[in-house]
Order: C-alpha cells, then sequence, then structure tokens
C-alpha cells in the first residue's frame, strides 16, 4: 500500500506531503483545499505514467471521459497546473510497501512538427502543421529507469504514447455524483464466479437484514443487480434506495482494486448518519479481505465520528487539507488527537 505521498505543482499543491498512511485514510478539509486533487493525483501514480489519463482525470469528479472535447484539451491541460502555469513540472512521488518509489513528472512542451508529402514527380512540399501543447509523462519506479510517454493534440487529432508496462497498482474511483447500475452488475458477476458473492450480500444485509439473495441479470434489457427481500418477485437494487447502491458499489469497487486502492469522493454521500458506522465496518472488512487501500474524502463531522466508533482511533488515518496562496499544508492526526478533536467538538473539516 501507499505509505506516503508527495506532490508538487498539481492543480492547488504547490508543495504537500502527507506521511503516514494507513490502510483506511480519510480525508477533510474546506471546499476547494484539494480533497477530489489529492485523488486525482494518486490515480495518476497508479497509472504508472499512462498518458491517456490526463483526459479522463477529471471521472472523479463525475465528468466522463468525453466530457473534454478535444479543442479544449489545452484549456483543460492548464487547469492541471499549479496557478494555472503550464511552464511548471508536475511532480508525484509516493513510496508503494512492495514497489519502493514512485515517481510521476508531467510537463509540457511545444515542438515544431513539419509534414513532407511527396507528390507524383518525387518531388516534396513543406507543410508546418499547427500543434497545441503535448504533455510528457515520465515515470520511473524504485529501479530508477524512467520510461516517457507523449499525448500530443495535432489538429483534430489526439496521438498518445499507449503503456507498454502494466500499472504499478489497481486503482479503482468511486464518484459522489456517478454510479453506473451495468458496471456494477458486472463486477458482481466477475464476484460470484470467483465465488465470492457472499460477501456482497453479507455486506448488504448489515443495513437491510430482510435482503435474501442478490443475482445479476438483465431481465430489463441490461445488466442490473437484483435483490429477494421476501417479495414475491424479485426488484432491482436501485429500487431499495441510494443507501444499498452506494455500499454495494463500495464493496464491488474494493473487490475490484484487489491489491491496490480505492479512492471514494464523499463517502457518506447517499448514506443517512445513522448507518454510517455500519457503513465502516462494511468497508474496514471488504478493504481487508481484498488487501485494499482506502483514500474517502469527507465533508461531514458525522462521517469521522462515526469512523472512528466503528474503527477506533487506531483503525484510520485522519488528514486535513489546509492551502492558501503560499502554502499547503497537511495535518495528519494522532489517534488520540482524533479522540480529543470529536470529544470537544472542534473543527476539523
Amino acid at each position: 500500500m501507499l505509505e506516503r505521498l508527495h506532490i508538487r505543482n498539481y492543480r492547488v499543491f504547490n508543495n504537500l506531503k502527507i506521511d503516514p498512511l494507513s490502510r483506511i485514510n480519510l480525508i477533510a478539509g474546506k471546499n476547494n483545499s484539494g480533497k477530489t486533487s489529492l485523488l486525482e493525483a494518486i490515480f495518476l501514480l497508479a497509472g504508472g505514467g499512462n498518458p491517456q489519463l490526463a483526459v479522463n482525470t477529471n471521472v472523479i469528479r463525475g465528468v466522463p471521459d468525453a466530457g473534454v472535447p478535444q479543442q479544449g484539451l489545452e484549456t483543460f491541460w492548464k487547469q492541471l497546473f499549479s496557478a494555472l502555469d503550464m511552464s511548471l513540472f508536475i511532480e508525484i512521488v509516493g513510496h508503494y510497501t512492495s514497489h519502493g518509489q514512485l515517481t510521476l513528472k508531467i510537463n509540457t512542451e511545444q515542438p515544431s512538427i513539419t509534414e513532407l508529402p511527396l507528390d507524383r514527380t518525387g518531388g516534396s512540399s513543406v507543410t508546418d502543421l499547427p500543434d497545441g501543447h503535448s504533455l510528457i509523462f515520465q515515470y520511473s519506479d524504485s529501479t530508477g529507469n524512467p520510461v516517457k510517454r507523449h499525448i500530443r493534440l495535432m489538429g483534430p487529432t489526439l496521438n498518445v504514447d499507449q503503456p507498454v508496462t502494466p500499472p504499478p497498482f489497481n486503482a479503482t474511483i468511486l464518484s459522489s455524483r456517478t454510479g453506473n447500475i451495468q458496471e456494477d452488475a458486472v463486477r458482481l458477476g466477475r464476484l460470484r464466479q470467483q465465488k465470492q458473492g457472499h460477501l456482497l450480500l453479507e455486506a448488504l444485509q448489515v443495513i437491510e437484514p430482510k435482503l435474501q439473495s442478490i443475482e445479476d441479470n438483465s431481465a430489463l434489457g441490461m445488466p442490473m443487480i437484483w435483490g429477494d427481500s421476501g417479495l414475491p418477485e424479485l426488484i432491482p437494487l436501485s429500487a431499495m434506495g441510494e443507501g444499498m447502491s452506494r455500499i454495494a458499489r463500495l464493496v464491488l469497487g474494493i473487490a475490484s482494486a484487489m491489491g491496490g486502492v480505492v479512492l471514494v469522493d464523499e463517502i457518506e454521500n447517499g448514506l443517512h448518519h445513522s448507518i454510517l458506522s455500519k457503513v465502516w465496518k462494511v468497508v474496514d472488512t471488504a478493504a481487508k479481505q481484498f488487501n485494499t487501500q482506502i483514500f474517502a474524502t469527507t465533508h461531514s463531522f458525522e462521517c469521522v465520528e462515526a469512523a472512528h466508533e466503528a474503527l477506533g482511533s487506531d483503525g484510520f488515518r485522519l488528514h486535513r487539507l489546509e492551502v492558501s496562496d503560499t502554502e499547503n499544508r497537511c495535518i495528519t492526526y494522532k489517534p488520540e488527537a482524533i479522540a480529543a478533536t470529536l470529544k470537544h467538538d472542534l473543527e476539523f473539516r
């Protein structure tokens, strides 16, 4: 798992260090303090230098891949850099237990490209092609051998160097705004194929004891998860409430990222505060079963309080982000400090 993280010149972060990290990490902070940006940075590092992630990082924010038109890519890329300064180097460094130090550097260049088409007589004509900025992804692991890949905007064409090596660790994103019921059903199918479908059922029964079984089928023309709650017919899981779908998505996301990380934006969304303690127990159990590390953001005092109640002070790490024009800071609470903060209702968000 990730043990520590250092981010430079990425979005709101000019220089941010987080150390130590735990299996379950809860990220708090005011609006625009960088909570979602932190998840994005981990997502980029997990990609092992895959430049395609430069156009789909916003999936964490609920924006689909197709949401960034090619003509707007340069504007989008500019937003990746601190203070919109594309002359800077973005650097994301993490120490991963099984891989050692992993480093991703991102910068831009604007190369001069010339096209030399041959005419019928064997001669050639010279045409200067308009070319926007290219992003360079330079990734290196503990061996110290960097690999460079590019993503280039050339007229109407987006040219991407495809990665030739697998990413260093799995990363699954769970947005606070969107969900895909078909993807959920596919993930359940994979879990059932591994004879572990009962794990999701047991997790959902913590919230809804009447649930007797779950199935993935296409009765309505598309893959969906259905549940048997004792009624004459099965009903879609989504019809049982947003909370049930949210918990299923959490467990299935954790299972799909075995040995890696799960990035959850606003984990309390769709969940009533009265069941948050149960939800944290479900998340903790699934994370241990699938050897998965959790990074979750929150705006909710009740969410942190529930995590403390379910997991204890030693069962998770609470990090608070603070960002100003001149400084980035992450305050990582010691276990005894979490208890004191909650006891005295001190502000940590």
